[in-house]
């Protein structure tokens, strides 16, 4: 006889679904934000101190650009000031040459500014590297040296310098110009947070592949820090191109003088024409907008340093 689970009718299959015909519910969408616009007179506010600030900062410099192409016979000093010239002229420029041998300072100037770049970019990004990505004795208390001597005023050490310069037997030579700024202390810096900022993972796979130290620093740590690079070259040539103080104290000789010692003869004791000196001016600036010209694109590029590209 069949027992009692053997007479349990099985169970019923589940119903089908029924077809309503109605589409899944569909999750409410949140309505983007409106962006608020930014009133007119907040714009026009924004754009007039922008439009201040630029003046403020080339005015100078136009008005000498001005002056250095304004003719004998016009008057700089009228009032109100005119800043187009009447007949521009080029005269001036010509007077900076019979004055003073300016291309010869300008060829001093080149020298101390090309030199003062190339160690300051090489031995800053060497130094930078070191106290960035090396582990060494002592490496804490090097970058608290580069940090103090930022603290320490030129003017302070100029005649230990002067002294160091004669003890050497190097002063009155453009080498005794070069050598206080070979590397500056804020250069070595910059160079330092920059390579700090390089993601430690790129590294390792370059020792993995077999990478030395000066391979991963040429090859590896370089090209990521293009933007630093310029941003020091850029530093470095300023600081070299527009000193005064210390080649006017280290320089004798009048060959060696750079270019901005050597602007100070158009300043004569019982003469001293102004749209000369402007012509000066424009001179002694030209080379560094140049620069700065070629390297922008390098120099904004500093922002984003030390990311990972995919």
């Amino acid at each position: 006889m069949p027992t009692t689970s053997d007479t349990r009718a099985p169970a019923p299959p589940p119903a089908p679904a029924r077809n309503t015909g109605s589409a899944p519910p569909v999750k409410a969408r949140r309505k983007p934000r409106r962006s608020r616009r930014t009133p007119t007179w907040l714009l026009a506010l924004r754009y007039a101190a922008l439009v201040l600030v630029l003046l403020i900062m080339i005015g100078p410099f136009l008005w000498q650009l001005s002056t250095s192409l304004k003719g004998a016979t016009e008057d700089i000093f009228t009032s109100p000031p005119r800043l187009l010239p009447e007949h521009p002229t080029w005269d001036n420029y010509q007077g900076v040459a019979d004055i003073i041998p300016v291309w010869d300072y300008i060829l001093n100037s080149l020298k101390v500014a090309v030199t003062n770049v190339l160690t300051n970019v090489i031995g800053a990004a060497m130094a930078g590297y070191a106290l960035a990505r090396l582990r060494f004795k002592g490496r804490a208390a090097a970058s608290l040296v580069f940090v103090l001597a930022l603290l320490v005023p030129m003017e302070a050490i100029m005649i230990a310098q002067f002294a160091t310069m004669r003890t050497l037997d190097i002063n009155d030579t453009l080498v005794a110009v070069v050598l206080p700024g070979c590397i500056g202390a804020m250069n070595v810096l910059l160079m330092r947070n920059a390579f700090s900022n390089i993601p430690f993972e790129i590294e390792e796979a370059a020792i993995v592949d077999g990478a030395n130290v000066w391979q991963r620093f040429v090859k590896v740590a370089l090209p990521a820090v293009k933007g630093t690079l310029a941003v020091v070259a850029i530093f470095a040539f300023m600081g070299a191109w527009d000193d005064f103080l210390w080649p006017l104290i280290v320089l004798s000789d009048s060959d060696n003088f750079t270019l901005t010692v050597g602007l100070n003869f158009l300043h004569g004791t019982f003469a001293n024409n102004q749209r000369v000196v402007a012509a000066g001016t424009i001179i002694a600036v030209a080379p560094l907008i140049v620069m700065f010209a070629g390297l922008q694109r390098f120099f904004f590029r500093g922002v984003g340093e030390g990311a990972v590209k995919g």
